[in-house]
């Protein structure tokens, strides 16, 4: 069922419908080098076939999982050859390219700069971090989106039509909901869609004589959604990005679903756990003191009982953290006082901040003038705790939210008191 023609396409029409650039460029044989970027399924490898059959270049296809640099400086080399020979380009179709390791994709720069070959690189992983900058620099990223519901539906319809190269010659009834839920399963991935179909439909039972496909077979069939996702790739940096992101903007519902894809694609719990604790600190902090606490519980959860009953206890904190009210101010605090402590002279611990325990020390003014906060009025002493050079600096701020609002208050008050003591001398 792999389209033979740009029409017969299903989505992409951002790239591929009539008068946008790429397919102008396909069409009239003026292709340049290109970086193909998707989740699998989506047409890539349809794509290069397409541009194969149409183009008058030679054509060279290459798997990055089986190819090595003696094959790659073979074919370069006869690309040179061909090309001061004729003139005729060559173009190479990289099939997962982000597996070609930096040695395998340099060999191929220097026919690109001299033009003796056009790069069709295929990706699922983010061009920018697993193909070279020279490479990406000379070819042109086109991004391939994953396939929606209803347009894996239309390509599954097509299948059951088609009696050539799909079911249509199989009798088979099979109902709208089931249709719909295999589109579902296949999350945007044409080419598992169609392998689900054919699997669900052989596994049908025969009635009159034919096959009877119903949504509680195809759930019988699937048993279980496989959702797409990589512990290493880029859809587990979006996704504990999506996380975050909705935490941060107090989203309950849209936490607990980012939570849920997390956790039923399989990634390390405690990973997710890792994340929690350092949101509560960053993104919570003295808003709520206690959001540390569920989260390093919940981190204790997860550790003591495992998946999958530790899912409930990354739920209850994520929930817990999108709910809490938010300040920044200890990350914003800690991240400026490291700024100081770069940047500005590393001046020595003031005197009256030492410990004096030796007679030598205490001869050298070591803690002299320190002031214990317990025997002032209201507990706090007219005295800086920071070095000379950074005395009067602020970098705690507090806002007004949840608990903050209440240290605020402390803060002012403690000042007002150092103020009026400095005042009356």
């Amino acid at each position: 069922m792999r389209p033979r023609t740009l029409d017969e396409i299903v989505g992409q029409d951002e790239l591929l419908a009539p008068g946008r650039p790429l397919r102008e460029a396909i069409e009239r044989d003026l292709l340049q080098s290109i970086i193909l970027w998707g989740p699998p399924g989506t047409g890539k490898t349809t794509l290069a076939r397409i541009i194969a059959e149409k183009t008058r270049a030679k054509f060279v296809s290459f798997s990055a999982v089986l190819s090595g640099i003696k094959e790659i400086r073979e074919v370069m080399g006869e690309a040179e050859r061909l090309r001061r020979a004729t003139g005729r380009r060559t173009i190479v179709f990289i099939d997962e390219i982000h597996r070609f390791n930096k040695a395998q994709q340099d060999a191929f720069l220097p026919r690109v700069e001299a033009g003796d070959i056009v790069l069709i690189g295929a990706t699922t992983e983010n061009p920018s971090f697993e193909v070279n900058a020279a490479l990406l620099s000379r070819s042109k990223v086109f991004v391939l989106r994953g396939l929606t519901t209803e347009e894996v539906s239309a390509i599954l319809e097509r299948a059951l039509r088609d009696a050539e190269r799909g079911l249509g010659a199989v009798p088979v009834d099979i109902a709208p909901d089931a249709l719909a839920a295999i589109a579902g399963y296949a999350s945007g991935d044409a080419r598992s869609a169609l392998g689900l179909l054919e699997l669900t439909v052989g596994a049908a039972p025969l009635v009159n004589g034919r096959r009877q496909v119903t949504v509680d077979r195809v759930r019988d069939t699937l048993q279980r959604k496989t959702l797409r996702y990589d512990k290493a790739g880029e859809e587990h940096y979006n996704l504990i990005s999506a996380l975050h992101k909705s935490m941060r903007n107090s989203d309950p519902d849209a936490t607990v679903y980012w939570l849920a894809r997390m956790v039923e694609a399989g990634e390390d719990p405690l990973y997710i756990a890792r994340r929690l604790v350092r949101f509560a600190s960053e993104d919570v902090g003295n808003a709520d003191p206690q959001a540390l606490t569920v989260a390093v519980a919940a981190k204790e959860a997860v550790h003591f009982l495992g998946m999958p009953e530790g899912n409930t206890a990354l739920a209850q904190a994520a929930i817990y953290l999108a709910t809490a009210p938010k300040s920044n101010a200890v990350y914003s605090a800690y991240n400026q006082a490291a700024d100081a402590a770069q940047r500005d002279v590393a001046e020595p611990v003031p005197l009256h901040l030492r410990n004096a325990p030796t007679s030598l020390m205490k001869s050298l003014e070591y803690g002299k003038g320190y002031r214990y906060a317990h025997d002032e009025a209201d507990a706090v002493a007219d005295m800086s705790c920071l070095p000379r050079g950074l005395d009067g600096r602020t970098f705690y701020t507090p806002t007004e939210r949840g608990f903050e609002k209440e240290i605020k208050r402390r803060l002012d008050g403690w000042a007002e008191i150092k103020l009026r003591r400095r005042t009356n001398g």
